[in-house]
């Protein structure tokens, strides 16, 4: 390697350990905006994170980078594996952001937090109005921003690449009327047949023993606490810090036992994807998921595919009746599992069952899609969406914190992060079936071997953070491209034996 290579990746090194540090103190301020700050110092979380947001433009969009970018253009097929994958990463992010004036990307930032708090301001009220102000600025300034960097063919591509590079609306499409055309018609034969018993899932839980089972749990799935912490928030998620500080959020209820325990559990499958990212890779902006789908895979694969599974409980069932031993007293494994599988259309989308949890999604893809190529009054949307659940969830919201103010993805910009839900589904079902080539899944769930089945992802999956696409993850962890059908197959086959239908 010559010197002037030397020098280029010295300054790339360095250009990616300054992002990184300004990432992870990012991510510490939206941590503590979501769980333990104070209401009222939202206007000077605002300032900082302003602060901060335009440290991140600067460090990123300046000649010097713009330079460096160009000179390791000349010199790509000179660089190792890691050094090709921060340039890629750091050339995409600067054309994401590069078009967008400084201070309307500041500004921004600063908008979001306060969209985030008027959010949880409106859902506890039940009152869209409070937030809607908020909102209209965050989608003008989304499709401003669109605009700013262009787009092709349909502008919420532009969006939809931002959390799955290489996802299109016309992927999409064919993607939801394949999954629609299977779990239409699998839902109506399921609401034929006798509904399962679940009226001991809403006894009274004590919020301490449901935290005393969602932290065995996550040790019992491989989460390493030292690595990483939960706490409670309004809306569950996972903050990466570093592969060595990933922070878990989940939301207790009182008379919800399965609520918390499977946020726990989708939380975790988030976490350890973080945990289990190669040391190799270093303190760097390639220290996590590679993309919403394929993190989503990771969730969804612990919470349903595992969680879910008959196999899972004969481990863990004891310690759950050892913390409510009255409250399930006489509840067998099967009935939990009959339960815990109930399929039932339903308004939100975090308590939806698996097979009629991608209609959610449908919802509020077209209504980004919507969005982004229409002005839509914002004063209607509680009406719009309250219109598409009826049409394709078969249920009607009559309060607006069960209807447009249920998710708090909006109030924090993520438009086009939704899609990400129902792909990961789709990946995990192929991800399983790539995984029982090799071992029985059944087998391991059966005997608390959390470890074989966390280290095969962790290999296939995990170690590689973003250092490769999400189609080369799953091409090289199932030995084939992207096939929905691996999903539709598993909704079937699961839902025929649990319901006594003929596939």
């Amino acid at each position: 390697m010559n010197d002037r290579i030397k020098k280029l990746l010295e300054d790339l090194n360095d250009l990616d350990h300054d992002m990184a540090a300004i990432t992870y103190t990012e991510s510490l301020l939206g941590f503590d905006s979501m769980t333990t700050a104070s209401k009222d110092g939202v206007s000077a979380r605002s300032e900082v994170i302003s602060f901060v947001s335009t440290l991140y433009f600067n460090t990123l969009i300046n000649p010097r980078v713009d330079r460096l970018l160009k000179e390791l253009s000349d010199v790509y097929n000179e660089l190792d594996d890691l050094s090709k994958a921060k340039y890629n990463y750091f050339r995409r992010e600067y054309e994401k952001i590069s078009p967008i004036p400084v201070k309307e990307y500041a500004d921004y930032q600063s908008l979001l937090v306060e969209s985030s708090n008027a959010w949880e301001e409106a859902k506890n009220a039940n009152d869209f109005s409070i937030f809607a102000p908020y909102l209209k600025k965050v989608i003008d300034t989304t499709k401003r921003f669109i605009d700013h960097r262009g787009y092709e063919g349909h502008p919420y591509n532009t969006l939809l690449n931002d959390y799955e590079p290489g996802v299109t609306v016309d992927m999409l499409d064919g993607f939801f009327e394949e999954l629609k055309a299977s779990i239409v018609p699998l839902v109506q034969r399921i609401q034929e047949k006798p509904k399962p018993n679940t009226s001991f899932l809403s006894n009274t839980f004590s919020i301490d023993e449901q935290e005393a089972f969602s932290l065995y749990i996550m040790e019992s799935l491989g989460f390493r606490m030292d690595g990483g912490s939960l706490s409670e928030s309004e809306h569950p998620f996972t903050q990466n810090m570093s592969p060595d500080d990933v922070r878990i959020t989940t939301h207790f209820h009182e008379n919800d036992l399965i609520n918390p325990i499977f946020s726990t559990i989708h939380e975790t499958g988030h976490g350890l994807y973080e945990q289990n990212i190669s040391k190799s890779i270093g303190f760097s902006c390639l220290a996590t998921g590679v993309s919403m789908g394929i993190h989503e895979s990771q969730s969804r694969l612990y919470e349903n595919n595992f969680g879910r599974n008959p196999a899972f409980w004969q481990a863990h069932m004891p310690k759950l009746k050892e913390l409510f031993p009255n409250e399930l007293k006489d509840i067998s494994i099967q009935d939990f599992i009959r339960a815990t599988n109930k399929v039932e259309p339903s308004l939100i989308r975090i308590d939806a069952d698996e097979v009629t949890y991608p209609l959610h999604i449908m919802v509020r893809y077209e209504l980004e899609k919507m969005l982004m190529e229409e002005d839509v009054d914002i004063q209607e949307l509680p009406k719009l969406w309250a219109d598409k659940y009826e049409q394709y969830v078969g249920v009607r919201p009559t309060t607006e914190a069960e209807g447009i103010l249920q998710d708090v993805h909006w109030s924090e910009g993520l438009m086009g992060y939704f899609p990400s839900y129902a792909l990961g589904s789709a990946y995990a079902a192929q991800f399983e079936h790539a995984m029982e080539k090799e071992l029985s899944v059944d087998e391991c769930l059966k005997h608390g071997d959390m470890k074989t089945l966390l280290d095969w992802l962790a290999h296939h999956i995990h170690q590689y953070g973003s250092t490769i696409t999400p189609s080369e993850i799953i091409q090289r962890a199932t030995g084939e491209a992207f096939n929905p059908k691996y999903f539709t197959d598993y909704l079937v086959k699961k839902y025929s034996l649990l319901y006594g239908l003929k596939e």
